[in-house]
């Protein structure tokens, strides 16, 4: 569609003699026709200029067109509704067809004292055009005024002779046929408009626009079956005109402009319309015309702004209204002349970042690390966490309670909180700032809380937005807004769509299924509580948990899955510097560092999953102990990084001496603490250190167990002749004094005999007691595990105890192994190892220790071939690269191998290197 700006002017007029009237000279005018009211009247404007132009209606001399339907006026009791004359209609569509949007001349004959116009109508700059009423007698659609007919009119003459050409051709109204047709109000005619615009599928349909209501409400005639409806434009609203109370339209800013607009390009123009949606029997709708999209060339000449709740059913793409309306207010255009950008007073570097997530605030807000060292609380646009629905006086209530505790009793919000933190703890994501929220007092009443000034930004990683995918899963909801508030989401409509798929598939908060109920006792300061759980912690050894909330440097809260319990945990072997603390009204200040040790600690743990091993508890029934991330020991870092002093406590551990190798090069290196630390002169002493070597000494072994996660048990071939042994003698005691069966009562940790499928007994340990008939064993001398009944059970004999032999099955690990975290490729690990060495005889070497067992590596005895090495070969799993010297040479050559299964494409590398894409759409599909 051509463009045009809004101006006011005159329709051209300029002396011109009238055809046939050669002693007359009648003004000539041009102008632009706007539209056809029927087959003899048309209505004529100038060209804009500033403004919407002037308009007149011309009528055309000496001829009659039949009359079109009209409606019965509402104010007027005693009209009735009329039906259109015979060749009304087909008179109307010739001129439009032929007249709309084309420049034409006039003359004006006569001028009537109600200020009816008549004149002749010429198609074109001049009179030589085609004369508008000749052409329609000539087809029999108008019929000629033959009252007061002047014999020496030549005008009248000629339009006498076409109608008598028409009359014997049976053109038209002189033809034989009726000419009628019926044009049907949907509003009166339809009883269900939405059954009707759903049955047209969202499918285009030919119609006219009959009338321009404002710049986005139009009537429309729809083909071929004529139906008259009101459409709005889906997604957009422009400026309207207010009805005031004398009955007088007052116009919005921009309405007669937004008006003209649409007029110009659309009234009486065949176009088609997807009519799209129905609610409260509005019908939206979208028109294309063959030069465009009006809904969108409104939105970006600045006549109409995008509206939230027509935006979901527009069916041409959301994005190329919001679009379309930004670059309106980026230019500033019509009715966004006074806009100010959210935005606008932020630097570039301020509005689009890229940075560090330190921690999950909550479901909506996070606090990143900027490349400067900065933390920021950004918070994601336009959502909102999950909430308990009440009045405010609950919730008040509530936050009085001490018991309550939003994470965990409001439903879903640990959800979110979770997906958030796995997703996005100590990960790099792109920050681009949609709006700054200013901050607002807390009201009178107190029912409205009062916030601070809020930082709201469309977070990403990988190309996914993570607001939408929180809102996909149910774990948030979309925020609706006033029509004029634009301090939203720069992808609020996909934001909308995400919600929409939540709540069709019943997800998170949206389903009707039970909410999840979190019992988490949190046994911080309980006393009594934390002795009943000392003992399963120290006995667990290694337990996973996740840091919570770090108060210092060495005292932390920790979240315990397995236990589902909050306890407070301090670092064992350190003496850390203590922050200010407020001891019975004195402010205890704060000593050098405690701040530093605070952030280091925080920026290397808080919310990321750890292992801890606890030792011990203090008497207010903290726990103390060891807490490892990635293979690092806290306690250590905070040594060698000079934030802490090794404690004497330290000396009975088994970190003592990776304590003191920590605290002598922090004291080396006079950082922090130790900054001012003079080394106390000693006697030179001189040594001499070799670089540690590997130890190459393989040991032959039998494999006899292989658990999912890639471990394996073996027994050592030099004592297997001593297990032989024992077994036999102890099965030949138990067949000479068989126990009685159900006579033993099982308890976790007790070592017992257990009889195996086969029928046979064998040493064992219980591990869990769930019921007498679940009763978890495992086999000490094979690696296996199983569930028995407490009646397949006895009391081991105290000749065959571990005391006598001990267990001979050892657990091991692949060295310089990474296993897939996918359980499909895990288990054709798993299956592939089973398969080549289970129940085999290998040779072992001890490369490393790990916390739980030793990483070794497997040679097939005939052969010689590295077991893992082979796995790394046929790219069935990846190299866990380790650092020491003494182990590189080792692990150049698994690397190598790995480079040249990733070059084949085998197994895990058959889509190529994967392992940058750690997105993975966070189990949300577009």
């Amino acid at each position: 569609m051509a463009s045009s700006s809004s101006s006011t002017t005159t329709l051209t007029t300029g002396a011109v003699q009238a055809q046939g009237t050669p002693a007359t000279v009648l003004p000539l005018q041009r102008g632009i026709v706007k539209m056809v009211l029927s087959g003899c009247a048309i209505i004529v404007r100038g060209q804009p200029r500033g403004g919407p132009p002037p308009e007149r209606q011309i009528n055309l001399s000496n001829i009659r067109a039949f009359t079109l339907a009209r409606r019965a006026a509402l104010n007027q009791p005693d009209t009735k509704d009329t039906s259109d004359e015979p060749w009304a209609w087909q008179a109307r569509e010739f001129l439009r067809k032929k007249l709309i949007g084309k420049e034409v001349c006039f003359t004006v004959e006569n001028k009537t004292p109600q200020g009816r116009e008549y004149g002749l109508v010429y198609l074109g700059k001049d009179t030589t055009g085609e004369n508008i009423a000749e052409s329609l007698v000539s087809e029999g659609l108008a019929v000629v005024r033959r009252e007061g007919n002047r014999g020496n009119n030549p005008d009248q003459i000629r339009l006498c002779d076409l109608e008598d050409q028409a009359k014997s051709a049976k053109k038209g109204t002189w033809s034989e046929g009726a000419g009628t047709h019926t044009i049907r109000d949907i509003k009166y005619t339809i009883e269900n408009p939405r059954n009707f615009v759903d049955s047209l599928h969202q499918k285009p349909v030919n119609a006219i626009i009959e009338h321009v209501r404002d710049g986005s409400i139009v009537r429309a005639l729809l083909l071929p079956d004529y139906y008259l409806v009101t459409v709005m434009l889906s997604g957009i609203k422009c400026p309207t005109f207010k009805r005031e109370q004398d009955g007088t339209e007052t116009p919005e800013p921009f309405a007669a402009e937004a008006k003209f607009f649409t007029e110009s390009r659309l009234l009486q123009r065949d176009v088609q319309i997807i009519l799209e949606s129905c609610p409260n029997q509005i019908i939206l709708g979208t028109i294309l015309h063959p030069n465009g999209n009006i809904t969108e060339l409104l939105l970006k000449e600045g006549f109409a702004r995008c509206v939230d709740w027509s935006m979901a059913v527009y069916s041409q793409g959301a994005d190329k209204l919001r679009a379309a309306e930004r670059s309106a207010k980026e230019r500033r255009v019509r009715i966004w002349k006074d806009y100010v950008a959210p935005t606008a007073n932020l630097d570039q570097k301020d509005k689009q970042f890229v940075a560090k997530v330190m921690q999950i605030v909550n479901a909506d807000a996070i606090v990143v690390k900027l490349n400067s060292g900065d933390h920021r609380t950004i918070h994601l646009s336009s959502i909102r966490p999950p909430r308990i629905e009440g009045d405010a006086n609950q919730e008040k209530n509530r936050d009085k309670d001490k018991r309550f505790r939003p994470l965990y009793d409001i439903p879903y919000m640990f959800e979110a909180r979770e997906f958030l933190r796995k997703k996005l703890i100590g990960k790099k994501v792109n920050v681009s700032v949609d709006y700054i929220r200013a901050a607002t007092a807390a009201s009178d009443t107190g029912s409205t809380p009062a916030f601070p000034e809020r930082t709201c930004a469309t977070v990403t990683i990988g190309g996914i937005n993570i607001a939408e995918a929180l809102v996909s899963k149910g774990l948030a909801t979309v925020i609706r807004y006033r029509q004029d508030d634009d301090q939203r989401s720069s992808h609020y409509d996909e934001l909308l769509a995400a919600e929409a798929r939540a709540i069709k598939n019943g997800k998170g908060l949206h389903s009707k299924k039970e909410v999840p109920i979190h019992r988490v006792a949190d046994i911080s300061g309980e006393t009594q509580k934390a002795k009943q759980f000392l003992p399963f912690l120290q006995r667990a050894g290694r337990s996973e948990a996740v840091v919570e909330y770090v108060f210092s440097g060495s005292r932390l809260k920790l979240y315990m899955p397995k236990e589902t319990c909050l306890i407070t945990f301090l670092l064992a072997g350190i003496e850390c510097p203590r922050g200010s603390r407020n001891t019975a009204g004195v402010i205890q200040e704060a000593e050098p560092f405690s701040d530093e040790a605070c952030l280091f600690t925080k920026e290397l743990v808080l919310q990321r999953e750890v292992e801890v091993e606890v030792e011990s508890m203090d008497k207010a029934g903290n726990f103390i102990g060891w807490l490892h991330i990635d293979g690092v020991n806290l306690s250590v870092a905070l040594v060698e990084h000079g934030l802490s002093k090794v404690h004497f406590t330290a000396e009975r551990s088994s970190y003592y001496k990776t304590l003191l190798s920590a605290e002598e090069s922090a004291q080396q290196k006079k950082e922090k603490i130790w900054a001012n630390y003079e080394e106390s002169p000693q006697e030179e002493v001189v040594q001499v250190t070799e670089e540690k070597e590997r130890i190459v000494n393989y040991k032959p072994v039998l494999i006899t167990e292989i658990t999912d996660e890639l471990h394996f048990y073996v027994q050592d071939v030099e004592t297997g002749s001593q297990l032989e042994k024992l077994m036999e003698t102890m099965r030949s005691e138990i067949a000479a004094h068989p126990p009685v069966e159900g006579s033993y009562a099982p308890r976790r940790g007790d070592y017992c005999i257990a009889k195996f499928a086969d029928g046979e007994w064998y040493r064992a340990r219980v591990e869990k007691v769930e019921s007498p008939s679940k009763v978890h064993v495992f086999y000490i001398d094979y690696g296996n595990r199983e569930v028995v009944s407490s009646v397949r059970l006895a009391q081991l004999p105290p000749s065959f105890s571990v005391g006598s032999l001990p267990a001979q099955a050892k657990e091991y690990a692949f060295a310089f192994i990474q296993v897939p975290q996918d359980e499909d490729a895990r288990a054709d690990v798993v299956d592939n190892v089973v398969r080549d060495i289970q129940n085999t005889q290998c040779l072992l070497n001890v490369e490393y220790l790990g916390a739980s067992c030793s990483f070794v590596t497997l040679q097939f005895s005939d052969s010689k071939d590295d077991v893992g090495l082979g796995l790394i070969k046929e790219g069935m799993v990846m190299v866990d690269v380790r650092k020491e010297k003494h182990l590189q040479k080792v692990v150049t050559e698994y690397l190598n191998a790995q480079e040249a299964a990733k070059a084949a494409r085998l197994n895990l590398w058959r889509y190529g290197d994967f392992r940058a894409d750690d997105a993975d759409e966070f189990g949300f599909s577009r």
